[in-house]
């Protein structure tokens, strides 16, 4: 099954260190992510555990839910979680799925739906493709899917700032720019004439061009 943006993302009942899930009824009417990792007790992976559970309030306060997946069983999540705590310095403090018949790996399109097997006796490497994120929004829709190889750590930042961004433009009918941050100018989208764009930003804009008009953020910064 592949997957694309604006897909519905697939649902799925799996165990998790914190229970059984049902994954739309489990991210409820606010957004989430869904990070992948192809192996328990792997380097970069437990780093990466670690910071997210460092950024848990940040994505908190923007009602996005964190979960894990590892192709590996629940109990194996626990083991690996005492690392993680130990190494990095914070306890994993969201849910992580086990995976060990790759069956939601394949339905997120991160592992052929014909891989034979199950984790038993498969490494990372023969895994090395599930280690992606994906952000979820309220409508259940997958609104940004992301994969890294395996010696290259996530940028856990980035995927909050991306978050900012999705929110704020899917309440107002603008854009981010490049390297946009929370709280700096955004962009007036094509589709929204000048006529319209006076009632939306009656503080006016900067038009650089027909087709790029700046104008100061919409709405609530998100306070960090």
């Amino acid at each position: 099954m592949s997957i694309r943006l604006n897909d519905t993302a697939p649902d799925f009942q799996a165990e998790t260190t914190e229970g059984t899930i049902n994954f739309h009824n489990w991210i409820g009417g606010g957004w989430a992510i869904l990070f992948s990792h192809p192996k328990d007790f792997t380097p970069v992976c437990t780093t990466e555990l670690g910071y997210m559970a460092k950024l848990a309030p940040e994505f908190q306060q923007r009602n996005c839910k964190v979960i894990g997946l590892s192709v590996d069983p629940v109990v194996r999540h626990a083991e690996w979680a005492k690392d993680i705590h130990e190494t990095q310095g914070y306890a994993v403090n969201y849910p992580m799925i086990g995976d060990p018949d790759l069956a939601i790996a394949k339905l997120y399109d991160m592992l052929p739906a014909d891989e034979p097997g199950t984790s038993e006796g498969r490494t990372a490497a023969t895994n090395q493709t599930v280690r992606s994120v994906f952000i979820i929004g309220p409508d259940k829709k997958i609104k940004l899917m992301l994969t890294y190889p395996m010696a290259t750590g996530r940028n856990f930042d980035e995927i909050l700032r991306v978050l900012d961004s999705l929110q704020l433009t899917a309440g107002y009918k603008v854009a981010t720019p490049v390297n946009w941050k929370n709280g700096e100018d955004v962009i007036i989208v094509p589709a929204v004439s000048d006529e319209e764009a006076k009632e939306k930003f009656p503080n006016g804009w900067k038009t650089v061009k027909p087709y790029l008009r700046i104008v100061a953020q919409p709405g609530e910064t998100v306070m960090n």
